[in-house]
């Protein structure tokens, strides 16, 4: 069965950085598709960046381009969204997810999130002020 535990969550001020990680196993295949998504109050599900581990290709949402960066380490199999300028509309419930079927992220397949076959439980990021 494949697993994901996401961490680090926590609280940071308007402008601080944060790092959200998410340690996955049960791959069979080492190559896989990856997301980190956000649940916003009142919002639908948004997917906020990409990783596909057979190239290491990314993806990023227009919201979070140049603040947010997704990176995989293989070594630990743990897939990382480093957060910096945060800002309070970033507040929300962060989720990592996977998928052996997309390849490549683009805008096509990062939604809808219901798509997605497997789920982390979410931590929490708060961005006060």
């Amino acid at each position: 069965q494949v697993d994901l535990v996401e961490s680090g969550g926590g609280e940071v001020q308007t402008g601080g950085s944060l790092r959200v990680s998410c340690a996955i196993a049960g791959f069979t295949d080492s190559a896989y598709s990856t997301a980190w998504f956000r649940q916003i109050p009142g919002k639908e599900r948004e997917g906020v960046a990409g990783f596909y581990t057979g190239d290491s290709a990314t993806y990023y949402a227009d919201s979070v381009k140049g603040r947010f960066t997704i990176t995989h380490d293989s070594a630990k199999n743990t897939l990382f969204l480093q957060m910096s300028n945060l800002k309070p509309e970033d507040t929300g419930v962060y989720y990592c997810a996977a998928d052996e079927r997309w390849g490549r992220i683009s805008k096509f397949t990062l939604s809808p999130a219901r798509h997605w076959r497997y789920w982390g439980q979410g931590t929490q990021v708060t961005v006060s002020s």
